[in-house]
């Protein structure tokens, strides 16, 4: 078992969508930027990186069992041995997991351009033993909360949070809005509609506004956003988590 050293990582913790574990370039200084003193390195299926990038769920016991206790974190002047904690890839994707303890993939990181190639250079080396899922991957469904990965294609790191963050807020208008708040918001994105808009019922102006928004991210859905959690303290500061500038 290939064993690397002396690895980059920034944790994220909790993530079952790939497209939240980000990659280098959009590493920010305010991460918590950490070292693997060693970690070992396995080949995967498509399938199962499939399940580690975009699942928090119980991992192979094969592939628990290998890499048992054979990575160390280096922390100060110390090594801390970590139970379950590898680098994994299917010979395009890398990803880097650390369970936390547990049996499923609790922390995730990408890895820097270097470590990337060395990787690559390691998997062009000799045979590999290639771990697979146990269990038959279910297409995993999305929702206004887990919005689909077709939705953030293109968006960067920031722009990705703040959509999310947009539509945990029209959940919470469908939620507990008013008729009357459901067909504001909706004439404030489209007000040119105004006159038809004031003709739908609650639930139809609610779909016609989450399907209006749903697509991409412009200068109109960061107003938009903008707007809507004034007033809500803790939407407001997670929006201030992305640029503390702009909450007073």
């Amino acid at each position: 078992m290939v064993v690397m050293r002396d690895v980059w990582i920034n944790w994220f913790e909790g993530e079952d969508n790939s497209y939240n574990v980000c990659d280098f370039v959009e590493w920010r200084p305010s991460d918590r930027v950490e070292v693997l003193d060693q970690v070992v390195l396995i080949k995967v299926t498509h399938r199962l990186m499939d399940y580690l990038e975009n699942e928090i769920a119980e991992l192979p016991e094969r592939l628990l069992q290998d890499v048992y206790q054979k990575s160390y974190l280096r922390k100060n002047m110390s090594r801390i041995q970590l139970d379950y904690c590898f680098i994994a890839t299917d010979g395009h994707r890398i990803l880097a997991v650390d369970t936390a303890g547990f049996h499923t993939p609790i922390k995730k990181s990408r890895l820097t351009p270097r470590q990337q190639q060395l990787v690559h250079e390691h998997l062009s080396n000799g045979e590999w033993k290639e771990y697979d899922s146990e269990k038959d991957w279910v297409q995993k469904e999305y929702h206004i909360l887990s919005p689909a990965p077709e939705e953030m294609i293109g968006l960067t790191r920031k722009e990705r949070q703040l959509k999310v963050l947009l539509h945990m807020v029209l959940d919470e208008l469908k939620q507990s809005g008013t008729d009357a708040e459901v067909r504001y918001w909706f004439t404030e994105w489209k007000p040119e509609s105004y006159g038809a808009i004031q003709c739908l019922n609650r639930e139809e102006a609610w779909q016609q506004f989450y399907q209006e928004v749903q697509s991409g991210w412009t200068s109109q859905h960061y107003e938009l956003c903008e707007t809507m959690i004034k007033g809500q303290p803790f939407f407001e500061k997670l929006w201030e988590q992305e640029h503390p500038e702009s909450v007073k």
